[in-house]
C-alpha cells in the first residue's frame, strides 16, 4: 500500500486558500521567468478589451476571450513540461526532445486557433 502524500494534508477552505495562492505564485513565476508567457500575457492585455469591441454577440466575444485564455493555459503547461525536463537533466535525450517538441506544438496550435478565430471575427467586423 502506498504512503499518503505528506504535502496533501490541507482540507476544506484551507486547501482552497493555499491552492489559489500557489496558482498565483505560478502565474507570477511564469511572468517573471518565461519570456514567451510574458509576451503572450501582454498581448492578452490588449486583446481582452479588444474582444469586447470586436465581438458582435456574447458568444463571439466569449470565443475570442476563450482562445486568448487557451494560449496562456497551453503556454503554462508547456513551461511546466520544460521545467520538469530541465530539472531532470540538461543532457540531450530523444524523449526529452520529444516532450519539449510536443509542448511547443501544442502552443503553436493554440496560437493558430487564436489567430484564426480573431481573423474571422475581424473580417466579419470590417467587411460584414
Amino acid at each position: 500500500m502506498s504512503q499518503p502524500n505528506p504535502y496533501k494534508t490541507r482540507t476544506g477552505m484551507s486547501r482552497v486558500w493555499w491552492a489559489t495562492r500557489y496558482s498565483y505564485e505560478g502565474l507570477f513565476a511564469a511572468f517573471r521567468h518565461e519570456s514567451a508567457f510574458r509576451q503572450e500575457a501582454l498581448l492578452a492585455a490588449v486583446m481582452v478589451p479588444g474582444a469586447f469591441w470586436l465581438g458582435r454577440s456574447w458568444l463571439e466575444t466569449a470565443m475570442l476571450l476563450l482562445t486568448v485564455a487557451l494560449v496562456l493555459v497551453v503556454e503554462l503547461l508547456n513551461s511546466a513540461i520544460e521545467a520538469v525536463v530541465d530539472r531532470h537533466s540538461f543532457e540531450w535525450h530523444e524523449l526529452a526532445k520529444r516532450a519539449k517538441d510536443y509542448g511547443s506544438a501544442a502552443v503553436h496550435l493554440s496560437l493558430l486557433l487564436c489567430a484564426g478565430v480573431w481573423a474571422v471575427a475581424l473580417w466579419h467586423r470590417l467587411l460584414g
